[in-house]
């Protein structure tokens, strides 16, 4: 009855423990990127598998964009988790550059339309005041780290939808909308877990871990100028909290 049970519970299959043990070792910086992993080889006497179930947690390492295989050379580091800080100032390009990485962002779609509950109450708006919602993905190093959602209030910032459109960079649109400066009210940090669309976006499976940031950017005046909530790859970044 006992091993009945046993046999019955669900077990993590070898190759996504090997994915798992060689993303742990960048992310600690045993590998560097450049760096080349040992061969299929080595990588089997290590785990005591063969190489076809190397290979798979390989695989799954290059479609995270972790790793890069170069034919009659090898498979080599290709990025490293990269460091985020959450403090009273976030700005995606700069916290990428500081981190020596080459930052993108790419407009899913931007759309005007009434505001749900919870955003209306993050920026201080009637019910179903107009907001506009402008969906995107970070990237570092060509790489997708994380999926985005930026609610902006229209009463406030007219034009900010063709802002967005023509710069792609929220601090560059608030500026040419009158917001000088701005700097984060709240954070809120939730694990969850990647539906099939976020997973697809972020080049994981349905079910890996995601970090999901949800914060109120204000004005100078303490204003609330954007509502945003992010989905970060639960691997590709590491979180930092600025004090």
């Amino acid at each position: 009855m006992g091993n009945t049970r046993q046999q019955g519970r669900s077990r993590t299959p070898v190759w996504q423990a090997i994915a798992a043990a060689l993303r742990a070792d960048i992310s600690e910086a045993r590998y560097a990127p450049g760096d080349k992993l040992p061969t299929e080889a080595q990588l089997s006497a290590r785990f005591g598998v063969n190489r076809h179930t190397v290979r798979h947690g390989l695989s799954q390492l290059v479609s995270e964009g972790l790793l890069r295989t170069r034919r009659g050379a090898g498979v080599f580091v290709a990025a490293t988790p990269t460091d985020y800080p959450i403090g009273t100032r976030v700005r995606f390009h700069e916290n990428l550059l500081a981190a020596g990485r080459r930052p993108e962002k790419r407009v899913l779609d931007i759309d005007n339309r009434a505001a749900t509950t919870g955003e209306a109450r993050a920026l201080c708006l009637p019910e179903g005041g107009a907001v506009c919602a402008y969906h995107g993905l970070s990237l570092a190093d060509g790489a997708p780290i994380a999926l985005f959602e930026s609610v902006f209030p229209l009463d406030r910032l007219a034009g900010i939808a063709a802002a967005l459109t023509e710069t792609s960079g929220v601090t560059d649109a608030l500026a040419q909308v009158g917001v000088a400066d701005y700097t984060r009210a709240t954070t809120r940090l939730t694990a969850v877990l990647a539906d099939a669309t976020q997973a697809l976006h972020l080049h994981l499976r349905e079910g890996d871990p995601l970090l999901r940031s949800t914060g109120v950017n204000v004005d100078v005046a303490g204003q609330p100028v954007e509502y945003g909530r992010t989905w970060f790859a639960g691997d590709r970044v590491t979180l930092t909290l600025e004090t």
